[in-house]
């Protein structure tokens, strides 16, 4: 599948069973022992420098309809939001959760918590036709606003970090003399990794849960329209290594208006509009408070559509070292 461009490959046979009473040591096991499985899905001949993945594992948490481990070029992420869109239509229509009009709740365990998509759902005789998601996900929350880093090439730049299910550097792609609209692709993602290096390196960070969550997945530069607006506010999510995220990022969409509200930008119940690269858009809004350890988090609401893109199988002859998985960028 695919939200707003961004690849979903949902691992739906063949991957062995992955052990651990819970979903993070199941992250690590896998991690640990399985790499081999993410490279050869992930990697070229059968991916690209971009792809993205969903294996699911059987949920510990009372009430999860599915549980769902992530991978891409670097690892393992511990929330992704264009996945969950995907998987909230993936999960009714397949069965994981029987459809019911006009919507069906469907419950998602991520490394990160348990995160509740809302597919809308069409009676069309005797078929059920599944279209948007929306999905409520972990608390998010204004982890540090307006800190200093020193980043290489770049100077002292002022950001912010964000979480929301995953941890963000945010800051306008102006600060570093580029536009996310018109600059080079490659230009925007040179900046946004000499950020994130930097960042982790500089700001140690923490997370009231466990911490295997506290790390910086990456950076969203934005066009700067942080202010409540009816207009557009378009961002690009460059995480892992180097990753281009085609959709407007859900994680990131959360952890964007965490921020906002901190800052007194936006209100709770105020509704945006956020663009990706590809024009893809999600809608973002904050729905209440939610208290996550010493932080006063929010929890957040974001909607988009995935579309289905095809099935494949995919083999590994012995004797195949490429087959094994192998990037050129």
């Amino acid at each position: 599948m695919h939200t707003g461009g961004e690849p979903v490959r949902i691992v739906t046979r063949g991957y062995p069973p992955i052990p651990g009473a819970t979903i993070l040591e199941k992250r690590r096991f896998a991690r640990e022992n399985l790499d081999h499985l993410r490279k050869l899905l992930i990697f070229e001949p059968r991916g690209h420098y971009d792809m993205y993945g969903v294996i699911p594992v059987e949920p510990d948490l009372p009430g999860a309809d599915m549980a769902v481990l992530f991978i891409h070029n670097e690892g393992y992420s511990t929330m992704c939001g264009h996945a969950v869109i995907a998987l909230g239509r993936y999960a009714v229509d397949t069965g994981i959760v029987p459809a019911k009009a006009p919507f069906t709740e469907v419950a998602i365990q991520c490394p990160c918590g348990l995160v509740r998509a809302r597919v809308e759902v069409a009676k069309r005789g005797e078929n059920f036709v599944t279209g948007a998601v929306s999905f409520e996900s972990v608390p998010s929350f204004a982890f540090a606003l307006d800190e200093k880093v020193d980043v290489p090439g770049l100077g002292k730049l002022t950001l912010d970090i964000g979480y929301g299910g995953a941890f963000y550097a945010i800051i306008p792609a102006s600060a570093v003399g580029l536009d996310v609209r018109s600059s080079p692709v490659a230009a925007l993602v040179e900046a946004a990794d000499r950020i994130t290096k930097a960042t982790a390196a500089a700001i140690p960070l923490e997370h009231p849960d466990d911490p295997d969550l506290a790390f910086l997945y990456g950076t969203i530069l934005t066009d700067g329209r942080d202010a409540f607006s009816d207009e557009l506010t378009r961002n690009v999510c460059v995480f892992a290594e180097r990753e281009v995220d085609r959709s407007p990022t859900g994680s990131g969409v959360s952890a964007r208006i965490a921020v906002q509200v901190a800052k007194g930008q936006v209100a709770v119940s105020q509704a945006r509009q956020f663009e990706s690269i590809t024009g893809a858009v999600f809608s973002g809004k904050a729905l209440r408070a939610e208290p996550c350890g010493r932080f006063n988090a929010l929890q957040v609401a974001v909607g988009g559509r995935a579309h289905y893109s095809g099935r494949s199988t995919f083999t590994h002859e012995d004797g195949d070292e490429l087959g094994k998985g192998f990037l050129l960028r």
